[in-house]
């Protein structure tokens, strides 16, 4: 392979051959130790006399950038440790903004692997032993097949059809939501159909309504997006719509399964919302995060299925049903905003990686999905009767969990004067994974209590975990 130096007009050449040497040899492109091709060879290439390729050399050699070996040939010399540093912040035109992010709190972040603690009741986490790897297996190797034809290509940037239709079809089932593939949008997560909806709605000082206590992370991504998040108290019936101010752009909520202390927010709460965000003009996120998981009573109908008007915005993971690594999620967009959330999606990532999307199209196809699902209730309820039978026996002086029919996490409250920070601070020294509720609070002080995840915990560590608590208990309360 011929060494890439362009010779241009007749003037200077050993030193066009030299600085472009040069540069290559401290860009990297010419790695330590490579050996440059013999003069009288880079000349005939270049068509210049050995002289000028000689002379360059020369010049390379009183720099030390490059060594020669007699007998051998010319070789690149070792780097030598540079004197420039990297720009340091102080020093950025942009510093102000760097710092503002650099600040920002990561709530809900789950432990790295080698972090983790031998009992985790962190929320959103959930068992690896439950992922169905064969099945998996097989689709995943179905992708492969099909991404071989298509490779080449950047694919749709709301998602393929396949997967677009077999995902209509599960929410259709197990939702009872009336949706056609159109109107759909595959994202990565659902916290990136937020971030779309946000990005093709607010401007700076929007104003957005958002539960309190809420999602910590989609309060956080909103106010990132320069919105006036506006924290909206809830009670036993979800959203307190009377307390939405006027002038309300964007409505954040989890209907079924308010995050995070567990509420359904009831028939006529969800009618007099849809009324006020007609008035507003405003649109409702409906984050549907795991909804699939009900242990009590019937179903209550999403908030999209009441939609006349088209002001719903329903989004929906895959990260609770399968696994939180799989980052694919998705929204049903309303009509007023299909076309802008796709040119959104297209300018941020183009589109979600499609072997991924092959892979869980046919797995949703071929009924595996469903039948994971079902496993995953069986086991989820087994460990939430359990957990819930110590909190209301041998932990209740303590500890009071709140009502929640649908989920894998509990919201429990302390009954007596203490830190929940304190708490789990001290369940971490003998290695169990407790959480506080305070970073789900926008509006201090933060409710004194708990969110407990059972995906990730087997049932057979529920007692030694809480066997520990106990003893924290015990000590804190003497």
């Amino acid at each position: 392979m011929e060494l890439h130096v362009v010779i241009e007009g007749t003037r200077g050449l050993a030193d066009q051959v030299y600085r472009q040497l040069r540069d290559a040899i401290r860009a990297g492109r010419l790695a330590t130790g490579q050996q440059l091709p013999p003069s009288r060879l880079l000349a005939e290439q270049l068509g210049v006399s050995r002289k000028t390729v000689a002379q360059a050399y020369a010049k390379l050699t009183l720099d030390r950038l490059v060594v020669t070996q007699v007998g051998a040939g010319t070789f690149v010399a070792a780097r030598l440790p540079t004197a420039s540093r990297p720009l340091a912040q102080e020093e950025l035109a942009g510093r102000a903004v760097a710092r503002q992010w650099q600040g920002v709190e990561t709530p809900l972040r789950h432990p790295v692997p080698e972090a983790r603690l031998r009992y985790e009741f962190i929320a959103g986490g959930s068992s690896r032993r439950l992922f169905p790897e064969a099945e998996w297996r097989r689709c995943a190797l179905h992708a492969l097949r099909r991404t071989a034809a298509l490779r080449g290509f950047y694919a749709e940037p709301e998602g393929l059809l396949e997967l677009r239709d077999a995902v209509a079809r599960h929410i259709g089932f197990s939702r009872g939501l009336d949706c056609r593939p159109d109107e759909l949008v595959i994202t990565s997560g659902a916290q990136q159909a937020l971030d779309l909806i946000a990005r093709v709605l607010i401007e700076p000082g929007s104003v957005v309504a958002m539960e309190e206590p809420g999602y910590p992370l989609a309060r956080m991504l909103l106010e990132a997006q320069r919105a006036q998040v506006v924290p909206i108290p809830v009670d036993a019936e979800g959203i307190r719509v009377d307390r939405i101010p006027d002038g309300t752009r964007l409505i954040y909520t989890t209907p079924a399964h308010q995050f995070p202390l567990g509420m359904t927010m009831s028939l006529a709460r969800r009618r007099v919302l849809l009324d006020r965000a007609r008035e507003l003009g405003a649109i409702i996120v409906e984050d549907d995060y795991d909804s699939e998981f009900r242990y009590e009573g019937h179903a209550v109908e999403p908030l999209r299925t009441l939609d006349r008007w088209g002001l719903v915005a329903y989004i929906g993971t895959f990260s609770k049903t399968l696994s939180p690594e799989l980052r694919i999620g998705y929204a049903i967009a309303p009509p007023a905003l299909r076309s802008a959330l796709v040119n959104a999606k297209h300018l941020s990532d183009w589109h979600t990686p499609t072997l991924l999307q092959w892979t869980l199209a046919r797995f949703m196809a071929d009924g595996h999905l469903l039948k994971h699902v079902r496993r995953c209730h069986e086991v989820f309820t087994q460990r939430r009767a359990h957990l819930l039978a110590r909190l209301s026996g041998d932990l209740s002086p303590w500890l009071q969990p709140l009502p929640a029919i649908a989920g894998y996490h509990l919201a429990v409250m302390l009954r007596r004067p203490l830190s929940a920070l304190q708490l789990c601070q001290l369940a971490r020294r003998v290695e169990v994974g407790l959480y506080p509720l305070d970073d789900c609070y926008r509006v201090p002080p933060p409710e004194q209590g708990l969110l407990m995840g059972f995906g990730a915990i087997e049932v057979e560590d529920v007692d030694p975990a809480l066997d520990r608590v106990r003893g924290i208990l015990e000590q804190l309360t003497g």
